[in-house]
């Protein structure tokens, strides 16, 4: 009897350190970054004979990964959320950053030490709350889900972690965007079908709320210190759809350079370009709003503000 009950509590020991070997080992496998951060900017004047505004402005962010790696399968996850206001005397509090991205990439290669994936990519991208053409706020120029965007395809992936550079080729990747407001699909906004209208303006047919490509993307992902306590973050995304406009390429470019002061105090400096042969413009031409071509969207950030890892 004695010895049927050693041998049991043997047997339940080698299985428990077992299970606490493959749960470190696997966990070993698996990196993550959460990050969280709040940059601020105020001015105020008190009897001031230059004149000027007081205003407040801040923007709050956060970046979180989750990535797997082991021998020849790799599958890296990233959210990234932005939002920012500003605030400034004798005037509405207005958006000034508004940004939901989600990306899931998952890959396999054939030897074990080469730098080239078979790629799946998932992409979500959209924003949280309204978005107006200041100081309009009547009328929404755009809302959550409209637009938003999702790319999911297949290609390869040149891979360099010790060069913090990623780069992809796709082609075959369905483009999908969403405008999931009626109001803002009817009008054909973001590339969508607009609705059809009677000589009364009364609407026939509703605008889509989707609009499908399908065609070749490019990325390009790229990290590097450039000075101590100085990194420069470089983003790039080309798409080209076949049957629409073959080679009228859309872009999405951001860089950014990221100054480390201490452990919780950063600065940064970048810019954010976006040029969608679909979307087109809305200009003011004698007091009404007339639809125009396409245009680069730019947008310029300047920040110091606080982050906190965990």
């Amino acid at each position: 009897m004695k010895s049927t009950i050693k041998l049991l509590l043997f047997m339940l020991a080698f299985n428990f350190a077992n299970s606490q070997i493959r749960t470190t080992i696997d966990t070993i496998f698996w990196t993550k970054k959460n990050e969280v951060g709040l940059d601020l900017s105020q001015i105020s004047f008190a009897n001031w004979n230059a004149g000027g505004n007081n205003s407040i402005s801040g923007l709050l962010k956060g970046q979180f990964q989750r990535n797997y790696k082991r021998e020849s399968i790799l599958w890296n996850n990233e959210l990234i959320v932005r939002y920012g206001i500003n605030k400034q005397e004798g005037r509405e509090v207005r958006k000034t950053d508004d940004v939901l991205q989600l990306q899931s990439n998952f890959g396999y290669r054939k030897e074990p030490q080469s730098n080239w994936y078979y790629m799946a990519r998932f992409n979500f991208s959209t924003q949280f709350t309204d978005g107006f053409n200041y100081p309009n706020t009547d009328n929404p120029i755009s809302r959550f889900m409209a637009p938003g965007f999702l790319f999911l395809g297949v290609g390869s992936e040149y891979v360099r972690k010790d060069l913090n550079l990623f780069v992809y080729a796709s082609p075959m990747t369905l483009k999908t965007t969403f405008v999931m407001d009626q109001t803002l699909a009817n009008r054909g906004a973001f590339g969508v079908r607009p609705a059809i209208l009677d000589a009364d303006g009364n609407v026939i047919q509703r605008g889509a709320r989707s609009r499908n490509e399908f065609g070749i993307l490019i990325n390009n992902q790229w990290k590097r210190t450039i000075y101590k306590n100085m990194e420069l973050e470089h983003r790039m995304s080309l798409y080209t759809d076949y049957l629409n406009n073959f080679g009228n390429i859309d872009i999405d470019w951001q860089v950014q350079i990221n100054m480390v002061v201490n452990e919780y105090v950063r600065a940064n400096i970048g810019m954010h370009l976006i040029y969608d042969d679909d979307i087109k413009a809305r200009k003011e031409i004698d007091g009404q709003q007339v639809t125009v071509g396409p245009k680069v969207q730019f947008k310029q950030l300047l920040g110091v503000g606080v982050v906190y890892s965990f």
